[in-house]
């Protein structure tokens, strides 16, 4: 079985993490981006809080809704997931995100755009 590619991958926190988007799952109510960061965030030793923002080209909002991560259980990298609401429009075509990381008092942000069709 093969995995599927990620959607992308970019570095974050100063370069010293690369944060790659796996998927992006469609709710009823609401989406969420699922990522992988390595090295695993534990590794910082700070707390490091996550935020997303985005918007359709269709010019529709979606507020952050929370999000959980976690470090996998071999070490190597932390997953994670940020959910947004509402559900995506039916008629949007592509996705422009925000994410930003809370660390240490520090606001860094990075933006990124997704498609939504294949």
């Amino acid at each position: 079985m093969s995995r599927k590619p990620p959607l992308l991958t970019l570095p974050i926190l100063e370069g010293s993490h690369e944060l790659t988007v796996t998927r992006l799952e469609h709710g009823d109510d609401s989406f969420t981006l699922h990522y992988r960061i390595t090295p695993p965030l534990s590794e910082t030793g700070t707390l490091v809080l996550p935020l997303i923002e985005a918007l359709d080209d269709l010019a529709n909002e979606y507020d952050d809704r929370g999000g959980a991560y976690g470090t996998d259980p071999d070490g190597t990298h932390t997953d994670g997931s940020l959910t947004a609401q509402p559900s995506l429009h039916p008629d949007a075509s592509s996705l422009r995100l925000r994410i930003t990381w809370l660390r240490g008092g520090k606001e860094t942000s990075y933006d990124m755009t997704l498609g939504l069709r294949p």
